[in-house]
């Protein structure tokens, strides 16, 4: 089973949707920005793809330096609570599969955790090719 925390609005996470779904796989897709996220599921995704809540922080096209958390005295614990009233401030899109859970930026390291790839050559939204015409990563 493949999950896919998503934003459509996102080239991203778009992308990453693709190249799934172009995979072979029907993935679970969570729309995070309408259904929010717990504090124990932003835990588990967070330890499970061995990522700190800072590394998972959305910057840019976020309310994140606004807010004043990109200081170096935020707390994981204060972007903990940050992150759960304001769901844009994770970064996407967070895909968890068989073989592991990822933050996948760019769109074509969720390779690393799927078991089949999309036929190649295959191209992302913006034409950049990122598998040859033998299905390999470039």
């Amino acid at each position: 089973m493949i999950v896919i925390h998503h934003n459509p609005e996102c080239g991203t996470s778009r992308n990453v949707l693709r190249i799934i779904q172009d995979a072979g796989y029907t993935p679970i897709i969570i729309e995070y920005l309408k259904d929010g996220w717990t504090r124990n599921q932003l835990m588990a995704l967070f330890a499970a793809a061995n990522i700190t809540p800072r590394e998972a922080l959305r910057i840019t096209k976020s309310p994140a330096q606004e807010m004043g958390l990109l200081d170096d005295d935020i707390t994981d614990e204060q972007l903990i609570k940050a992150m759960l009233e304001h769901p844009i401030l994770v970064n996407r899109p967070i895909v968890c599969s068989p073989k592991g859970v990822k933050l996948c930026r760019p769109s074509e390291s969720v390779l690393d955790i799927l078991d089949k790839w999309p036929q190649g050559p295959y191209f992302k939204e913006d034409g950049e090719k990122i598998l040859d015409d033998r299905g390999r990563k470039l």
